[in-house]
């Protein structure tokens, strides 16, 4: 089980070469439900994975699986919608760890910020730092699965 938020950013915190990188790319197979397919091509690690995820807001299923690259490329073949590139700075939040992703290619100058928690509890009591900007967990309108389809909520950078 997932449990998370997500929030459009205010602004950047700081200077981001502080903090560890990822360099995500990743496509979607399936919207509902949702199939996803992840190359994380960051320095310490060249993964390739394939993740289902359930329905929910707040908390949903989520099952990830490891892929070769050669399945990888052949998934990456029948994706649907735009392939979907990203710098994912994490970052610490008190005990927690806020992933701020900042888009690159189509959906550049666009960044959200989540952060997941252990317990329902943890995610109701979550105090988000000034840098956050309004949370917009709730809708799915910013999803990166409907970001893939192509449509853009008005703002995915601000306040």
């Amino acid at each position: 089980m997932e449990i998370e938020r997500k929030f459009l950013v205010k602004e950047l915190p700081g200077d981001l070469s502080n903090y560890p990188v990822r360099l995500l790319e990743q496509a979607y197979l399936n919207f509902t439900p949702t199939v996803r397919i992840r190359h994380d091509k960051s320095a310490e690690q060249d993964k390739y994975e394939l993740t289902y995820k359930g329905k929910g807001d707040f908390s949903h299923e989520e099952y990830n699986l490891p892929l070769d690259k050669e399945s990888y490329e052949h998934l990456m073949a029948k994706h649907d919608g735009n392939v979907i590139r990203k710098k994912r700075y994490m970052i610490p939040v008190g005990k927690y760890t806020a992933e701020l992703d900042i888009f690159e290619g189509d959906l550049q100058g666009y960044s959200l910020v989540e952060v997941e928690f252990e317990s329902i509890e943890e995610e109701n009591t979550f105090v988000p730092p000034s840098w956050f900007g309004k949370d917009v967990t709730a809708g799915g309108e910013y999803s990166n699965a409907r970001l893939a389809r192509g449509v853009l909520p008005g703002s995915v950078s601000g306040k």
